[in-house]
């Protein structure tokens, strides 16, 4: 009987019969409160008996696997006929994978690892991939994974297009999101499966079908008896108001087919339902009305499911704040700490039958409200698909669950595939974690204006962080500092007037709130938990942080910290820079005191196993809470700085450069260490480099493992401006090699003098500038060059950063606040130039030689971040002339920086009257930039692959100028916002970056490429002929009148908010006739109606400044039109083009372009 309760605990399922063995045993991290006694087992059957031979069977060969030095691969464990092969896999010779297209809230980059992954299990299985995604930013368009890439739209027709000229005979709909999803159900209900032989593999539309339409749903789990909020679909305001009436208030409302909780929100009355169902129906045709379980605990269970029943749960979470705020923007903790052993099974026997009973083949993930105090639950969701959640679970436990649903997909069982991380064990085995692992979202509200800061059920954070400790208080310490270096660990901040608020409503600084009520405050663990609900667990291990902390302050100097208590620090997840700012020092004197004991983080294994089974696995992290390493340190490998957390400004472009460093580096022979936090990341992938270390970017981390690898060098050019930041310190106080670049002339870009001087010295030309320290200095500045200005703070308050001032009564307001302008806080202010042109170059040198380099032209003026601009290349618009200066530019700084490897510059081009343009750099960054994806693909030349031959002085190739090469295509780059998200923001650009991703498509020229791309942007409906376009904004510029008058002959209605617009149109549009129509600035629900009244499918605003207050005329309208969902053109020069754009392609039929090409087509070929 003993083997039997080992095998049942080990092992959940290796053949159908196991299954009447009884439940598994949970894994639980040993932190957990819950202890686990063993099930009674009855009397084995002879066929269970058949099924421990196997299992007797595999586990020798698994140690004879052992005893070797290296692990098997996976086709080597298969042959050694430990498991039996597959035996009806799909037959399948082309599969179109379809992706996520552009990052936004709600959908980030954890798509592009799965989908990565997808393409990696098909690649493995011999199966020719299509892919279509048109964003260039990520690694699976890259042609190392996918065999053909179309750069298109994730729209029924353009994905029709592509199966009509790849023919596929299958399609994987679940590693793309909800972009993936919903385009699967729509084209399931065209019939353009049935049409084409198009085989949908994994799990079937019907299903996905029945998780997203909530009646089918609540209908499904009803079948099975499993409970689920009380709720009633409804698709018109009367309605939604009626079922409240019968649900009772509180209430929350859901959308069906939404992303990331989008147009969800909770409603306390019937006004409040009123506008927010109003808002609601114009994102999804039905709605869910449910009775709000706020205040209810959350917790996740992510289920793997295979054809023939096997059934496994890989990974459950429990949410940090309470049911109320989104899982994307709550804290999440892995393994669940809080939940007693009858609650943890009680949700997994219930995952298990729900995923059975829906049909799920693949990966599923099952969302649970759990009563705090009872053993009452609810189902709130179920995602039949890949999600943020999966890459999470992925991350957390080590279990490749992408991979393994792609092979379930293909037609493999569980038992027969192996775990594709240790190698030595199958995919049919439930992950046990000796670890606890925190999730911490990143929000970038304070980069908008007038956003709302509250967080809900609609999700707002741009990213997120994974932190691993061996106590709960390491990893929440960690995850802070990983969230933004600004903070130093669990820490305090008072934002709003009353704590109590604070703490009552969720906001984006909530931690922050209870760090205050702790630190400051004194509130006690009863208090806090009354006020935020959350669990009391969470709070005491939050609270003995806190006294660690006033254990630190009352040593108050260095040579007070006895050995014992650094310790005790370190394992509680202190970094050295906490602890010198509570005893008074610096980092580098705690750091040198703390090695002096000996003390220095130790390096563990993610195996999945709890290091129950022997693994060969290169998944690592440090921690303080164990007495030996995992591994050992003898490679000398090179270190990759990964790009951290993706925010707003750095994203998924800088995990394209990282990875293909990594992969450049393997190619050179060089071992490779990757160090990153992101969960999200095709970087965090166990099989991109030769160790993963899942850690901290931070300078004391990052010498930690440089010493304890004894590495050869660090690269920190590809991972953004976080490895930039350290590169100094790296070279100066820690002694590291840092690769390329000299960080000491790093340093003289980024100082704004140094940098200036330097470009005075080699004749290159500058906006004029200055540092100054009083309103008075900046006031004559501001005379001296003519307004317009751009003032840049030194250190900025509530996103105040850089604005553009065009007058002097506005640089009165914005630096007459003393705090804004003093000795101690200059300001930089820089001469503006209107209406010039903006110009990208990216390039990669050699020892202060160019190598390869990229010239794009942005279609808006600069002004414009260039993160949120259009790019052009091939440039259409710049002659060869401006070309060519733009070379010896970058000649020129690259010889005075003597720089070695990838470089960015922006420069601008002002139009003089009878003379030549005159060429000024605005910026330069000595590392890659968030451009880097896009210049490689269309160029078809790997920048860098080049840089870091450049890196590491091999192979370096010669000099060779790729903007001399004629090419019959062009290529857009345009950006993906998520205002719908940020309530209250105005959707106006400016120098601050608000895009959250990117979008590209080629094309024969600049129209066809820029319809598709503008089409590629989420959610984006064309504005057809017939229907009502909205005009206003600037009467002077002339843009709106040309935009007209591309449009007028199309046969769309004109309306306008004002008499002016619609003066300036008639009499300068020929034919066009505009009416006014009333605008209820200051009622929503009014104007929703006048949106709905007059068909309003597209608006035009092109105003010339961002909105002073809430009721200007042009924030409400643009505002409006993404709160409704209505297509926006904002920006003068981009809306004019689409305009073009409409005028030539609308009237041919459907628009599509006259050619669907792949990549390869365009580029002629793959990337060097």
């Amino acid at each position: 009987m003993a083997l039997c309760g080992r095998l049942a605990r080990r092992a959940p399922a290796l053949t159908g019969q196991f299954r009447s063995i009884g439940p598994s045993l949970a894994s639980r991290s040993f932190v957990s409160r819950a202890s686990r006694p063993l099930t009674a087992l009855k009397t084995p059957t002879e066929s269970q008996h058949a099924a421990y031979r196997q299992l007797r069977a595999f586990t020798k060969v698994s140690a004879s696997f052992n005893k070797t030095q290296e692990a098997p691969n996976a086709q080597a464990y298969l042959n050694s006929g430990a498991i039996a092969g597959a035996r009806d896999l799909v037959d399948v010779k082309k599969v179109l994978v379809i992706g996520s297209g552009g990052l936004s809230i709600g959908q980030a980059g954890e798509f592009d690892y799965s989908g990565s992954q997808a393409l990696k299990a098909l690649k493995e299985a011999g199966v020719h991939s299509v892919l279509l995604n048109p964003n260039i930013a990520t690694i699976q368009t890259s042609h190392v994974l996918a065999d053909e890439i179309y750069y298109l739209p994730v729209t029924p027709e353009y994905a029709e297009y592509v199966i009509q000229k790849e023919k596929p005979d299958g399609i994987f709909l679940s590693f793309g999101g909800q972009t993936a999803l919903n385009l699967g159900v729509q084209m399931n209900k065209k019939g353009i499966f049935e049409k084409y032989g198009v085989k949908v593999l994994g799990t079937s539309v019907k299903t996905l079908e029945t998780s997203e339409d909530r009646d089918l749903f609540a209908r499904a789990l009803d079948e099975i008896d499993i409970p689920i909020a009380k709720s009633i679909a409804v698709s018109s305001i009367d309605e939604a108001l009626e079922a409240a009436e019968k649900v009772g208030y509180p209430i929350i409302v859901r959308a069906a087919y939404a992303l990331g909780g989008l147009g969800s929100g909770f409603a306390n009355n019937a006004e409040e339902l009123r506008d927010l169902s109003a808002r609601s129906l114009t994102l999804s045709p039905q709605i869910l009305v449910e009775k709000s379980l706020k205040g209810w605990k959350e917790a996740e269970y992510e289920v793997v499911r295979d054809a023939s029943d096997n059934c496994i749960t890989v990974c459950n979470m429990e949410n940090f704040d309470p049911l109320g705020v989104h899982t994307g923007d709550s804290i999440v903790v892995s393994p669940s700490q809080t939940f007693s052993d009858e609650e943890y099974h009680m949700l997994r026997s219930a995952s298990i039958k729900i995923v059975r009973h829906l049909g799920v083949v693949g990966e599923c993930n099952v969302q649970y409200a759990l009563q705090p105090d009872g053993l009452d639950y609810r189902v709130i969701e179920v995602n039949a698909r890949l999600s943020r959640s999966s890459a999470l679970a992925s991350k957390a436990t080590g279990y490749p669950l992408a991979y393994t649903a792609a092979k379930i997909g293909l037609g493999h069982t569980l038992p027969e595939l192996p775990n594709a991380v240790t190698k030595t064990t199958t995919a049919n085995f439930e992950p046990s974690l000796d670890y606890v692992v925190t999730k911490m979202p990143r929000w970038d509200l304070s980069k908008f204006q007038n956003v709302k800061r509250d967080i809900g059920s609609s999700m707002k954070s741009v990213g997120e962080v994974m932190a691993i400790g061996r106590t709960f208080e390491e990893s929440f310490q960690k995850a802070c500092r990983q969230v933004d270096p600004k903070f130093l660990g669990f820490e305090g901040e008072k934002y709003g007037e009353s704590l109590d608020e604070e703490l009552k409503n969720p906001t984006d600084r909530r931690w922050l709130a209870v760090g205050h009520a702790m630190y400051v405050e004194r509130y006690t663990v009863d208090q806090i938990h009354e006020l935020t609900k959350i669990d009391k667990w969470f709070l005491y291990k939050l609270q003995n942080i806190v006294d660690c902390t006033f254990e630190l302050e009352e040593i108050g100097s260095l040579f007070g910290l006895k050995k014992e208590v650094i310790l005790k620090a370190k394992k509680m997840g202190f970094s050295d820079k906490q602890i010198a700012k509570a005893v008074n020092s610096t980092e580098d004197e705690v750091r040198a005191r703390r090695k002096s004991f000996g003390i220095r983080p130790w390096v563990k294994k993610i195996d999945t196993l709890a290091a129950e089974f022997p693994a060969n696995t290169n998944y690592l992290y440090t921690t303080y809470n164990a007495s030996s390493h995992d591994v050992t340190f003898d490679d000398h490998g090179v270190l990759v700085l990964g790009s951290g957390v993706y925010r707003i400004g750095s994203s998924v472009e800088f995990d394209w450069c990282a990875v293909n460093a990594a992969l450049s580096l393997n190619k050179l022979g060089k071992k490779t260490v990757m160090i990153n936090y992101n969960p999200e990341t095709y970087s965090t992938d166990f099989d991109v480099a030769d160790k993963l270390y899942f850690d901290e970017l931070s300078y004391e981390r990052v010498m930690d493992i440089y010493e304890l690898e004894t590495a050869s060098g660090v690269v920190v050019s590809v991972g953004g401006q976080l490895p930039q930041n350290i590169a100094l310190k790296l070279q100066e106080s820690g002694k590291a090699k840092v690769l390329g670049t000299d960080p000491v002339d790093i340093d003289k870009a980024e100082d704004r003098h140094k940098f200036s001087s330097i470009l005075d010295s080699i004749g290159v030309d500058q906006p004029a500038w200055k540092e100054l320290t009083s309103y008075e200095d900046a006031k004559k500045f501001a005379q001296d060059v003519g307004y317009p200005v751009l003032v840049r703070p030194s250190y900025v308050l509530s996103g105040a950063a850089m604005t553009v001032i065009r007058s002097e009564s506005e640089l009165q307001a914005k630096l007459t606040a003393a705090a804004n302008v003093s000795p101690d806080h200059p300001v930089v202010i820089t001469q503006f130039i209107d209406g010039a042109q903006e110009i990208d170059c990216d390039a990669v040198a050699s020892n202060g030689q160019v190598l390869v380099h990229a010239v794009s032209e942005h279609i808006e003026n600069a002004g414009v971040h260039s993160g949120d601009a259009t790019l052009v290349l091939p440039s259409v618009h710049l002659e060869d002339s401006i070309k060519t200066r733009v070379k010896e530019i970058a000649d020129k700084v690259a010889k005075a920086w003597n720089i070695t490897g990838p470089f960015n510059m922006q420069i601008i081009k002002q139009d003089v009257e009878g003379q030549e343009p005159k060429l000024k750099v605005i910026e330069c960054n000595l590392r890659a930039s968030r451009s880097f994806p896009f210049v490689s693909k269309v160029l078809g030349t790997n920048f860098i692959d080049v840089a870091t031959k450049a890196l590491v002085g091999r192979d370096v190739p010669e000099p060779v100028d790729l903007m001399a090469v004629d090419r019959d295509y062009v290529a857009t780059k345009v950006p993906q916002f998520s205002w719908t998200r940020l309530a209250g923001a105005d959707p106006f650009l400016g120098v601050e970056m608000a895009s959250t991703g990117e979008m590209a498509c080629f094309g024969k020229d600049l129209i066809e490429a820029y319809w598709a791309s503008v089409q590629s942007t989420m959610n984006f409906r064309l504005p057809l002929p017939g229907e009502g376009l909205l005009f206003g904004g600037d009467v002077e510029s002339g843009y709106l009148v040309q935009a007209a008058k591309y449009i007028q002959p199309l046969g769309y209605k004109f309306f306008a908010a004002n008499q002016d617009v619609k003066n300036l149109l008639e009499t300068n549009v020929e034919g066009a006739n505009v009416e006014v129509i009333e605008f209820p600035k200051q009622d929503k629900r009014a104007l929703r109606e006048v949106f709905e009244k007059y068909d309003i499918r597209g608006v035009f605003n092109l105003a010339k400044y961002r909105a002073s207050s809430l009721v200007d005329e042009d924030y409400v309208m643009r505002r409006n039109a993404v709160d409704f969902g209505v297509p926006l053109f904002m920006e003068p020069k981009t809306a004019v083009l689409f305009a073009q754009c409409m005028n030539e392609k609308l009237p041919k039929k459907g628009g599509i372009p006259s050619e669907v090409r792949s990549w390869s087509n365009f580029v002629g070929g793959r990337p060097l």
